[in-house]
């Protein structure tokens, strides 16, 4: 569905904040593109998005490359949720906010109402739906920018930075939207430095650091890599850390990377029922 060929990219003559960028996403795939601040996390979805155009290489969605995609064709096929909600919202109202699109696109009024009313009752936001979305907390204006796009019923979806502002409540439901799009047979791109939302969604991992993509897989082998993260700047999940200092007391079959999994885990070796499940 999306192929990167050897990107680069540079805002300013001479010096390339991407290099040598090459992957494929495959349609339905959950993937989080990890790294610190500067890595180039950003820059990339909007190459992919069509926001930017690379210095050198290409970008073909479907097949086709996408600096011959028209733009709505783009925003009916990508959706894109940036860190920054201020960036994006401009309407009166949450209504108003997350119709604006669906208008762009020529939807009849009827189903304009019905994708809002969905969208904002599938947020749990429905109760600011004639709400300023500018009197909202930074965590509310992100989920107002998420509906925008939800409602759209893109096929990829990228999220940069979606837990930034967000409470822990607020963190579980995004990951529940996450899980439900991608069951739902979309492709969702999680821009992230968040190590613990990250490996709750056990995802495909890919790692930038320095404009460079250094580490490409499975989830539980990127974050119990202390080598990668620590090339990437970035902090291993709290339970690869527990699992890493009780190595030689406790013996793990698998490296766990979240609460739930150690607690399993060394109730199991500890000879406990199994009690820590939900």
């Amino acid at each position: 569905m999306i192929q990167v060929e050897n990107v680069w990219y540079s805002y300013v003559e001479g010096h390339y904040v991407l290099k040598e960028i090459s992957f494929s996403i495959s349609k339905g795939e959950l993937v989080c593109i990890m790294g610190a601040n500067g890595a180039g996390k950003t820059t990339l979805i909007k190459i992919i998005s069509g926001l930017l155009k690379p210095t050198r290489g290409k970008v073909f969605l479907d097949g086709v490359d996408v600096g011959r995609i028209p733009r709505e064709a783009i925003v009916r096929k990508i959706g894109v949720v940036f860190q920054n909600p201020d960036h994006q919202i401009f309407s009166e109202t949450v209504e108003g906010e997350v119709s604006f699109a669906l208008k762009n696109v020529r939807l009849d009024e009827r189903e304009i109402k019905e994708k809002v009313k969905e969208a904002l009752y599938e947020l749990g936001i429905e109760k600011y739906r004639f709400t300023s979305p500018l009197t909202l907390s930074e965590g509310e204006r992100k989920l107002v920018t998420l509906a925008s796009v939800i409602a759209l019923d893109p096929e990829i979806i990228m999220l940069d930075e979606p837990t930034a502002g967000q409470d822990g409540a607020n963190k579980r439901k995004i990951q529940g939207i996450i899980r439900k799009m991608v069951a739902e047979g979309r492709t969702v791109i999680v821009v992230t430095h968040d190590v613990e939302f990250c490996a709750e969604l056990l995802p495909r991992v890919m790692v930038m650091a320095k404009g460079r993509l250094v580490a490409d897989g499975d989830a539980r082998d990127i974050l119990t890599n202390f080598e990668i993260l620590r090339e990437a700047r970035l902090k291993p999940p709290v339970m690869v850390e527990l699992a890493k200092k009780l190595d030689g007391m406790i013996r793990f079959e698998k490296k766990p990377i979240t609460v739930d999994e150690a607690a399993e885990l060394i109730a199991e070796k500890l000879g406990w029922p199994h009690c820590c499940k939900p």
